[in-house]
């Protein structure tokens, strides 16, 4: 036998131990098992592009028609993920709310909606007078139309500029309260 096949022969059990005690440690590390479960609560189940949904009322009127370029749904928290989401709240009416963002959260079942970043709500009323609603974020509650933020807030209607600081708004009743900080610019017409 060679003096390279022993030196090989003697070494290798060495190595192997040293080599499955490096695997057992990275393996069974705590950050590790935090990360892989991290990860998991984060695998995508599906997902959608260039979304088009419409859904209709009791009645067959349309309450609202949403477009989104893309969509993913994640497994363990079923939470759905939406990338400029483009929302026309019509809720039977024929003068809906347009309500845009770069991208939204839906909570298990729709019960909420958080909309991030550039969050636009607009609406005409029925003398065509617009009135539109700025913020970085919104959290909207679809079954009662309400809708609250925190943020810094800009509304721009027909007779002047209003901002404000934190926001609770009832789509519903077409009613909005500012909370702090209100400044406002109005014409007098």
């Amino acid at each position: 036998m060679s003096a390279n096949l022993r030196l090989a022969l003697f070494f290798l059990p060495i190595a192997l131990l040293v080599a499955a005690l490096g695997y057992w440690n990275i393996n069974s590390s705590p950050d590790s098992n935090a990360a892989t479960a991290a990860a998991d609560d984060k695998i995508i189940d599906f997902f959608a592009q260039n979304t088009h949904t419409l859904q209709f009322t009791e009645t067959g009127t349309l309450h609202y028609e949403l477009t989104s370029p893309h969509l993913e749904h994640t497994q363990n928290d079923d939470m759905t993920l939406l990338l400029q989401p483009d929302l026309l709240l019509f809720r039977g009416t024929e003068l809906p709310w347009h309500i845009t963002s770069e991208r939204s959260i839906v909570s298990p079942e729709g019960e909420e909606v958080e909309l991030i970043k550039n969050v636009r709500i607009e609406r005409t009323d029925e003398q065509g007078r617009p009135t539109i609603l700025t913020t970085e974020q919104l959290t909207y509650v679809p079954a009662t139309e309400y809708a609250h933020t925190k943020l810094a807030v800009r509304i721009e209607a027909a007779n002047g500029v209003t901002t404000g600081v934190g926001m609770q708004t009832y789509l519903n009743q077409s009613k909005m309260y500012l909370l702090a900080n209100v400044r406002g610019r109005h014409e007098v017409r």
